[in-house]
């Protein structure tokens, strides 16, 4: 359980500027003020990783640097389009990047990346298709939603595919782990 809670705890970590735009977008429906917020959070967040040394993933980077980045162009525009359709860019930039093998290690705990190299490598590219398919449902629904609703319904999928998907692969890998692990016990003792 302690190993679950790390990987939630990284991959809240390096949503928590989107989660709070989208929070505040859909409570406030004030578009500005949850880009203002998703934007200092990323900034704080970078500022204090640096303050105390800590190494900074890239996959850390190009999130925090996507919100800040896209949500300082969505404040000098002001143009609603553009905040629901950047989204989908993000999630291809970030898909592309979740092509390159071995980027889920950092999410793992040593024992996983012993036992199961080759479903963590296998789930980096499931990560990679949910955000093409994220970004191609994004831009669907930015055309043909208004602003507060695509928020609702790309929320709602954001948060529920991803949690859908860390607990099928967390609870898989740990029953192929933890099958592994006991036959090569079971073989260590037979010979």
């Amino acid at each position: 359980m302690a190993n679950l809670m790390h990987s939630a705890r990284l991959l809240v970590s390096d949503l928590a500027s989107t989660i709070l735009f989208l929070v505040v977008l859909l409570i406030t429906k004030d578009l500005m003020l949850a880009v203002a917020l998703g934007v200092g959070l990323g900034i704080i967040q970078i500022g204090w990783m640096k303050l105390r040394r800590q190494p900074i993933d890239t996959m850390q980077w190009l999130s925090i640097g996507l919100v800040v980045v896209s949500g300082i162009a969505t404040l000098l525009t002001s143009d609603a389009r553009f905040v629901m359709l950047k989204p989908s860019v993000i999630y291809c930039i970030v898909g592309a990047y979740m092509l390159k093998p071995g980027w889920m290690n950092r999410y793992l705990p040593p024992i996983a990346v012993h036992l199961v190299p080759d479903l963590a490598w296998t789930f980096g590219f499931v990560w990679a298709g949910l955000m093409f398919l994220s970004a191609a449902l994004n831009i669907a629904l930015a055309l043909t939603l208004d602003p507060v609703s695509w928020s609702a319904t790309m929320s709602i999928w954001g948060l529920a595919s991803k949690v859908a998907l860390f607990l099928a692969q967390y609870g898989l890998m740990r029953f192929v782990g933890m099958r592994r692990a006991k036959a090569a016990m079971a073989q260590a003792a037979s010979t």
